[in-house]
Formats: structure tokens, C-alpha cells, sequence
């Protein structure tokens, strides 16, 4: 009903285009068995709607992911689009909290994203940041080395951000 009435506005042309509805999925239970596969053996998964875990304690590095849904409207989104935060901006951001942090793009269209890795005391993490149209996805991965978790965050962007992400 309340469509209904947007449709002299339409024909008028005051209401305007729809932007993209963001993410084409929402529910990260439909990709849990998705992300085992693409993770290799070994990975028990924990999935909800908007979080996905998965752990792997027999595996190199003792890999722990976490793949969350969220909303990003601070306008970061449109700055990147934009170039008026570049990825060396968001770079010198993530280095003032931990001066180990390397950060580079993804290609992730037609989303925005980047790739963060950081050293965590004896640790090592790497954090993938999409968004589109104001829908969040953050992967975080903890390991043993820097080097397992960005494996691990770059494969999961690879198998299942092109799906959540849509086309």
C-alpha cells in the first residue's frame, strides 16, 4: 500500500532512482558451509544471521574467523568512492593505532573494500573491511602469523564476497 502511493511521484519524477539495496545476501547462515569449503578442513562453524564463525585448532596457525554483518552510514563509504580518503588515508589511520598495520585494496565492485594486517603481540590479524550502500561486511581473522591470516581473509574474500556482495 505505501508503494502504492509513491507511484504519481514516481511518474513525476520526484521520487528519485533507487540506489542498490546494498548486500544481495543478508544471512550468513547460507554461507557457512561455503566458508568451511573455501577454509580447507578441519573448520567448525558457528553461524548466525549477521555472524559466521569458524575455528580451526588442527590447522597451521590455529586460524580463528569471524565474519560479521553491519551497517556503515558515517560516510566513509562515499569518501573512498570519491578518492577523498585514500586507501594511504585509511593506511595512516590503522598505523596510528598499531604501527605494524599494512593496508590494501580489494577488488570488490561494485562494493568498496581493503585488506588490513597487523601484528597482535604474539599474535598476527588481518581484517577485510566491503561495504556497499551502507551494508557492512568485516572478516577478521587472528593466527598464528600475519602470513595464515591474510591467506585466510583473502580466500574468504575471494569465495564469498562476490556472492554476499552481489552484482
Amino acid at each position: 500500500m505505501r508503494h502504492a502511493r509513491l507511484v504519481p511521484f514516481a511518474l513525476l519524477g520526484l521520487v528519485p532512482a533507487a540506489a542498490a539495496d546494498g548486500f544481495a545476501l543478508r544471512d550468513l547462515t547460507a554461507a557457512a558451509a561455503e566458508a568451511r569449503t573455501a577454509l580447507g578442513r578441519g573448520f567448525q562453524a558457528k553461524a548466525e544471521r549477521e555472524r559466521l564463525r569458524l575455528i580451526c585448532t588442527g590447522c597451521e596457525g590455529d586460524p580463528i574467523v569471524d565474519l560479521q554483518l553491519g551497517r556503515q552510514s558515517d560516510g566513509t563509504e562515499g569518501r573512498v568512492r570519491s578518492g577523498q580518503t585514500t586507501f594511504d588515508k585509511l593506511e595512516a589511520l590503522c598505523r596510528a593505532r598499531n604501527p605494524t598495520c599494512r593496508l590494501s585494496g580489494l577488488s570488490v565492485a561494485p562494493a568498496v573494500g581493503w585488506l588490513t594486517s597487523y601484528s597482535l603481540g604474539g599474535t598476527a590479524g588481518a581484517t577485510a573491511t566491503v561495504i556497499r550502500d551502507g551494508d557492512l561486511l568485516t572478516v577478521r581473522v587472528l593466527a598464528a602469523t600475519e602470513a595464515v591470516a591474510t591467506a585466510h581473509a583473502r580466500r574468504l574474500v575471494e569465495t564469498l564476497v562476490p556472492r554476499i556482495v552481489g552484482p
